[in-house]
């Protein structure tokens, strides 16, 4: 790959602005001790990644609902896919959500 070709790919590690919300919205709901914008959105949300755990996970689907109008199911079989990384959450709130900010 040649160095404009390098040059013209994005650069996934940076956030979008709906995905620095979403990271905003994750760090308050949860206290996490990080600053929303380090959390890169490739990032696993669970183990390794932000260490976010199933109680986690319970409480931000809460306030997903409130914010955006969501509504997550415990039983979703995609939920492992949807929680993955904040990139992949992003994706499924902007394609579900009811609410608009």
């Amino acid at each position: 790959m040649n160095k404009t070709a390098l040059e013209a790919a994005p650069d996934t590690s940076v956030a979008s602005p709906d995905e620095l919300e979403l990271a905003q919205l994750i760090v308050a709901t949860l206290n996490l001790e990080v600053a929303a914008a380090e959390i890169n959105p490739i990032t696993p949300l669970f183990r390794e990644g932000l260490g976010l755990d199933s109680i986690d996970v319970l409480e931000l689907a809460l306030a997903l609902s409130k914010t955006y109008g969501l509504q997550l199911r415990a039983d979703d079989e995609n939920n492992l896919k949807i929680f993955s990384s904040l990139r992949s959450l992003n994706q499924h709130i902007q394609q579900h959500r009811t609410k608009h900010s």
